[in-house]
């Protein structure tokens, strides 16, 4: 686990080539940052609801163009990059977390076909309420997880060669309907 200013986008190229110096080439990449922001104050102040984008948006690009452009020139290796269902359906109680996580959903999923036949694959996981850090002090939304869970999945997923994994799996089918519920 490397830590890294996620908002620093100039240091981003410098930061990966820097581990890859250190530790040897880049097998498996775990993309594990973001914000969860406020949505209510980010209603109200704008820098507020641009900063959540910058972190869970703008960053996450910024590392996975330079991340794969690294990968690539390996020929190899995995990245695994962390959206949420919150992305999948945008909702009025989250509305600017959820709108970083829905580009971000599309540019991963776009990087990755991107991806074929590099030698580099990406891992798109969707994780439904994890409970953790990040949502301490909130409600549990319906069939939430724990972060055990969802590294439990993320590593079965990377083991069985999966483009995508939603977590927990139920959510795929709900969220297949929820699509076209008004």
């Amino acid at each position: 686990c490397v830590e890294f200013d996620a908002d620093d986008l100039e240091g981003h190229r410098r930061f990966l080539e820097g581990v890859a110096a250190d530790h040897g080439p880049i097998g498996v990449a775990v993309l594990a940052f973001g914000i969860l922001g406020d949505q209510t104050r980010a209603e109200q102040d704008a820098a507020h609801a641009v900063q959540i984008l910058q972190t869970d948006f703008v960053a996450q690009v910024s590392v996975l163009t330079e991340l794969a452009n690294l990968l690539r020139a390996e020929g190899s290796g995995k990245i695994v990059v962390f959206s949420s269902v919150a992305g999948v359906r945008v909702r009025k109680a989250n509305y600017v977390y959820g709108s970083a996580k829905a580009g971000l959903d599309g540019f991963a999923s776009g990087l990755a076909d991107s991806l074929h036949g590099s030698g580099v694959a990406l891992l798109l996981v969707r994780p439904g309420f994890v409970i953790g850090r990040m949502t301490e002090g909130m409600d549990p939304a319906p069939f939430p997880s724990t972060a055990v869970q969802v590294a439990d999945a993320v590593v079965a997923a990377l083991g069985r060669g999966r483009s995508s994994v939603w977590i927990p799996g139920l959510l795929r089918w709900v969220y297949a309907v929820a699509r076209v519920v008004p």
